[in-house]
């Protein structure tokens, strides 16, 4: 699976933004995809997901103001990020999986990351 994702930039604290990732595959619907995250010095770090069911699971720092969900028809996975702050800064990373995790490790496929940076 190959996975592009997109829609990073440079916001003001308070601002949204949306990031999208592409993937490959005629699976698309089967699969569990989520978003991660790497802040400066930090390890990578789980954001929310989506199942192939449309269930949501969120990363307690962004309960409430982020929100996944996924196209199917256009294999396309999204993050709209709402009120963001400094502390979002961080590289995205979309990522595949079969099962339902938050691990990182669990992962198979990632895209390359994408760079939000929010200034204050």
């Amino acid at each position: 699976v190959q996975l592009q994702a997109s829609g990073g930039g440079l916001v003001q604290a308070g601002d949204s933004l949306r990031l999208s990732c592409a993937a490959s595959g005629r699976t698309f619907s089967t699969y569990f995809m989520g978003w991660f995250r790497q802040r400066p010095g930090k390890e990578r770090e789980f954001v929310a997901a989506v199942s192939w069911s449309g269930g949501t699971y969120y990363a307690d720092s962004v309960k409430g103001r982020f929100t996944v969900s996924r196209d199917n028809a256009k294999n396309t996975v999204y993050l709209q990020m709402n009120s963001l702050k400094p502390d979002d800064t961080a590289v995205y990373y979309c990522a595949q999986n079969n099962i339902i995790s938050r691990l990182p490790d669990s992962f198979r496929s990632w895209g390359q990351g994408t760079l939000v940076t929010v200034s204050s």
